[in-house]
């Protein structure tokens, strides 16, 4: 049987080298070792429900394989490949403990808060040097970024985002999100990113 650690390695493998590494993650996801700590934190996205409205793909793993998959057509584009596939993987990790059902929404408030320590918690895990989790995480942090500075909401928080990650990474990882769900409109999100790079400039 393989490590955690052989599958940590193998799982960064496909990440960076393969063009739909939702194939791989949909056929480890079943393994028992990956019902263990620390990939806990991803098996139980597959239980995890998300607003059909936003999500008609369904649950946040489903979410999360068609985002590695958007990201590893971007990732070059990316200040650093393993940072940003990794980010694309554990964006949402924090879904799981922030998700409720409030008279019939399903909401996920602070998940990007929550998903940065978790982020941490995984990545060192597997012993990750500090920089990489940092940088890890704090995209993690920021992703949702994108929604607030495009919709003018209060979480917006340009400067700290700047300060912590950057800002071209952020919007890269904002549009693989977006684009990861069923009948998203490319064009559209394109539009987003032009207004968001826009608007944080401009701060």
């Amino acid at each position: 049987m393989r490590s955690k650690l052989e599958i940590f390695s193998e799982m960064e493998d496909y990440l960076l080298h393969d063009n739909r590494p939702s194939i791989y993650f949909n056929s480890i996801s079943g393994d028992l070792l990956f019902m263990e700590y620390p990939f806990t934190m991803l098996s139980k996205l597959k239980a995890t429900k998300q607003s059909p409205k936003y999500h008609p793909e369904g649950n946040v793993w489903n979410h999360t394989m068609l985002v590695v998959d958007t990201a590893a057509q971007v990732k070059e584009k990316s200040s650093n490949a393993a940072v940003f596939m990794w980010a694309a993987l554990l964006h949402d990790i924090g879904k799981p403990d922030t998700t409720k059902n409030r008279n019939g929404k399903i909401t996920s408030y602070d998940h990007d808060r929550l998903g940065a320590q978790m982020t941490k918690k995984f990545l060192e895990a597997f012993g990750c040097d500090d920089s990489f989790v940092k940088e890890v995480s704090a995209l993690v942090r920021w992703h949702m970024q994108l929604l607030f500075v495009t919709k003018a909401l209060p979480f917006a928080d340009v400067q700290a985002m700047k300060s912590q990650t950057e800002l071209n990474d952020v919007a890269l990882l904002g549009f693989c999100d977006r684009m990861g769900r069923l009948g998203a409109d490319r064009t559209a999100e394109e539009q987003n990113i032009t207004l968001f790079l826009q608007k944080c400039k401009d701060i």
